[in-house]
């Protein structure tokens, strides 16, 4: 029996199947060992989309000393290019025929490394430059791995993709932890461990390409033309007008806000709580290692549950806790705040990226959802700190911007509750 929207005649929502894909390599559908090469494949990329964003921060003092740059010019190195992760997902919808996922991991790898080698050009402006084109090179991984998660795992959709968001967790973790000692070790010039972030991009720029060929042999063979292009189309225009593709969209929207928020704020709210720089730090680090747990738990559970409504009530809840907890509880029950809210955010990311597979019926339909979700919700997302910023200089306190944040992360399971249940579009 099929169910259908009541405001999509167009779009089913029926239970979900995966059809066969001629263009999936066919190396990949049997064998263990050709699953595992896929799941480090993955990882390859994963761990590289996020340290050219977070390696910047703590390098951030040295690079304005040298460059004479103004606090509010830093402070733009380190916040323009989130603005542009979700960049490649709004073009997406207007191509007139679909990259092939290889090709979109492979030209996100070069270009990010050409990102990195512009960066190294001793010229101000090349470093902003530099700084933008890796934010578009990451938004077009960002966009890609769902797909590829999909078509290669339909069946472990949630498990492969707590594999991946723990390597994202992982990856902007080095790149913060190691930029300062990488620094230090080669006589404190803050370009060398900016450069070095290339190495692991041409790598999986390397390893990528021999299956991109195989798999535009496999196209060639399989004689896929005009009526790929127009599926395509046809593809995007239902997935932007359905409801259930919103619901998934102000979900990924709303929990990256706050995800913003953490970073931007919290230190900031623990410095005015009494807290020395480096403790307000170290608390911040270590919400975002523990993200890392709820990156594999909660979408772990959420697998063995066919409606994920109740992890997405979990993991707003935790994350309003958390924020709250941070600012009005008594500091001596921080850490128990801290790994609530770790658990949260980490929880709600996964979630987030799950359901993009869990909701899409096949490859195509996953791809053009990664791209509505993530290229609408970093944009959405992007306005989380500026708000909570101009809340706090028009407040002068933290009562009024942490109510907002609390409330943001309570109307998030609103769409969560939406996009869980069990349902795929059709």
């Amino acid at each position: 029996m099929t169910v259908r929207e009541e405001s999509e005649p167009s779009l089913s929502i029926t239970s979900p199947r995966t059809p066969p894909n001629p263009l999936k390599p066919p190396e990949d559908a049997r064998g263990r060992a050709g699953a595992v090469a896929g799941l480090v494949l993955i990882v390859l990329v994963a761990v590289n989309l996020r340290p050219a964003l977070t390696a910047v921060g703590p390098l951030v003092g040295g690079i304005r000393d040298d460059l004479n740059l103004s606090g509010t010019a830093a402070g733009a190195l380190t916040t323009l290019p989130l603005m542009f992760l979700g960049s490649y997902g709004l073009l997406a919808a207007f191509l007139r025929r679909p990259p092939r996922p290889e090709a979109l991991l492979v030209t996100a790898m070069v270009t990010l490394t050409a990102a990195i080698g512009l960066r190294m050009i001793p010229v101000t402006a090349a470093l902003f430059a530099g700084s933008l084109v890796a934010g578009m090179a990451i938004s077009i991984g960002n966009i890609a791995v769902p797909g590829i998660i999909k078509r290669d795992h339909p069946h472990r959709i949630t498990a492969v993709t707590a594999l991946y968001t723990v390597a994202l967790s992982g990856g902007a973790a080095l790149g913060s932890g190691l930029a300062v000692p990488m620094q230090d070790a080669t006589g404190g010039n803050w370009r060398a461990p900016l450069s070095l972030l290339a190495v692991p991009s041409v790598l999986a720029a390397l390893v990528w390409l021999p299956r991109l060929l195989r798999v535009r042999r496999a196209a060639a063979a399989a004689g896929t033309g005009p009526a790929a292009a127009a599926s395509h189309r046809d593809i995007a225009r239902k997935v932007w007008r359905s409801r259930l593709a919103w619901q998934i969209t102000l979900f990924f929207g709303l929990q990256s806000s706050l995800a913003y928020v953490l970073f931007a704020w919290v230190p900031t709210l623990l410095t005015d709580r009494g807290l020395s720089e480096s403790s307000a730090g170290f608390v911040t680090a270590a919400a975002s290692l523990i993200q890392i747990i709820g990156n594999m738990t909660l979408p772990l559970l959420a697998s063995r549950l066919r409606d994920q409504r109740p992890i997405a009530l979990m993991v707003g809840l935790f994350t309003a806790a958390g924020f709250a907890g941070l600012t009005w509880a008594p500091l001596g029950g921080m850490w128990l705040f801290v790994v609530v809210l770790g658990l949260g955010q980490g929880g709600s990311f996964a979630l987030a990226l799950s359901m993009i597979g869990l909701r899409s019926p096949d490859a195509a339909t996953a791809a053009q959802l990664s791209g509505m979700v993530q290229g609408v919700g970093y944009v959405i997302s992007a306005f989380g700190p500026l708000l909570i910023g101009a809340l706090r200089d028009a407040t002068s306190g933290w009562t009024v911007p942490v109510a907002l944040v609390v409330a943001i992360a309570l109307a998030e399971i609103l769409p969560g509750l939406g996009a869980g249940r069990a349902r795929v579009l059709e």
